[in-house]
């Protein structure tokens, strides 16, 4: 039987699996999928690892394209998916209209979730914010970094702290049960990032890598990618 390799950042995760069973009942293949921050799904391409079909940043598979490792012109936007914040579910939602607010919310914090801020763009950005606000220092002893959005908010939805926040793509944030969409990151600190998808040049499967991303960046998948957050 076919295998399809699939390496995508977090984001995109529930939208594979959720036309995976479609893809795999018309096709006869298996979807091996891996997800984790976005640049370490890059790292793992460029060391090796099987992939077929990978889903990262605009900004990465373009990279990707311009060093031979993507194929041009098979890249296709899934949409785009604002940094947002989160509480555990039933948890209050604090004000964070603006950056006052926002720093308020996360000094009240005794538990701050998000992911890697080397290698995911959430957490990346999430970082950069605190630097903004004067708080990567001053909140050290709150911070819950994990390998990638999907995992931080899945640990601070099994967290017996009332007092837990957490920043990640809003799609994460949506597709986890146990924790709640506060809202976008304020104006001034807003990111939406564009999450693509491109074939592997390397692809063992590059025929039905085709199949599975017109399934995840088309119609099949439409109604999930807005559930998620994703606008398009």
């Amino acid at each position: 039987m076919s295998v399809v390799n699939v390496l995508s950042g977090g984001a995109a995760a529930a939208v594979v699996k959720g036309v995976q069973a479609q893809f795999e009942r018309e096709s006869g293949a298996t979807v091996q999928a891996t997800f984790s921050a976005v640049g370490q799904m890059r790292d793992q391409l460029l060391a090796g690892s099987p992939c077929d079909l990978v889903i990262l940043t605009k900004q990465l598979i373009a990279q990707l394209v311009a060093s031979g490792h993507v194929v041009a012109g098979s890249e296709r936007s899934l949409g785009l998916v604002r940094t947002g914040v989160a509480v555990r579910a039933g948890a209050a939602h604090p004000a964070m209209a603006d950056r006052a607010q926002l720093a308020a919310a996360f000094r009240a914090a005794r538990e701050i979730y998000y992911p890697d801020p080397e290698k995911a763009t959430a957490g990346i950005h999430f970082m950069n914010v605190l630097k903004a606000l004067g708080l990567d220092q001053e909140l050290k002893g709150a911070f819950r970094p994990f390998p990638n959005g999907a995992t931080a908010m899945a640990a601070m939805a099994k967290s017996n702290e009332a007092a837990a926040i957490g920043c990640t793509q809003e799609t994460e944030i949506n597709y986890t049960q146990g924790v709640e969409l506060v809202g976008s990151l304020p104006k001034e600190f807003e990111l939406a990032t564009d999450y693509t998808l491109g074939v592997c040049t390397g692809a063992r499967e590059p025929k039905l890598a085709a199949k599975l991303a017109e399934l995840v960046a088309g119609p099949a998948s439409a109604e999930i990618r807005r559930q998620g957050g994703f606008a398009f």
